[in-house]
């Protein structure tokens, strides 16, 4: 791929930040994966272009206009390219928010799901270290119940981590996704 150069300049009227990312390419061919048969519009972008192109927009707010110059050392002999290269760029990210849409839908499910599962198990694992605990006061009846009641809390670990913790990166992805779903692209050409 090539050079880029991110710069920000805030936005005049409206309260959401501009960033600008420019990108250097000899042609417009290196920016999608070679591999992919389809046409510009339905291409995937290149992995290292589009790792790189979301390194770059990780490091901002989701709640951005990113602006994406790409510099080209040969324009096709169709002509300006920005309109075919805005829309696959476009095509590409809005694709990729909706996988992750779907994966957090999955992810949220699953949740539901470890929950109850977590809730049922706490409630059989408590409900045994209590009758355990009617049962007798020595050591084994102590381990016994002791080791339920951990057992049983333990299981409700998965569940809370996906509430507390794992939903909100996904979260974030896709709205980082989005943001470059909506990115106003231009192609000039340059040396």
């Amino acid at each position: 791929m090539a050079n880029a150069r991110p710069t920000h300049h805030p936005a005049k009227k409206d309260p959401k930040p501009v960033h600008h990312l420019e990108l250097r390419v000899r042609e417009l061919g290196q920016l999608f994966n070679s591999m992919d048969p389809t046409p510009f519009l339905n291409k995937d972008l290149d992995r290292e272009a589009e790792a790189f192109i979301e390194t770059w927009a990780m490091r901002f707010s989701p709640d951005m206009h990113a602006h994406i110059t790409v510099h080209l050392a040969q324009l096709p002999a169709e002509g300006d390219p920005s309109a075919m290269l805005t829309e696959a760029i476009h095509n590409h990210f809005n694709y990729k928010a909706e996988r992750v849409r779907h994966e957090l839908r999955q992810l949220l499910k699953q949740g539901r799901l470890s929950l109850l599962i977590g809730v049922l198990f706490v409630a059989v694992c408590l409900g045994a270290a209590d009758a355990i605990g009617q049962m007798g006061a020595g050591i084994a009846f102590t381990i016994a119940r002791e080791s339920l009641t951990i057992v049983g809390w333990v299981a409700m670990w998965r569940p809370l981590q996906i509430f507390l913790y794992d939903w909100w990166p996904i979260l974030g992805r896709t709205r980082i996704y989005k943001c470059l779903g909506g990115a106003h692209i231009r192609v000039v050409q340059s040396a």
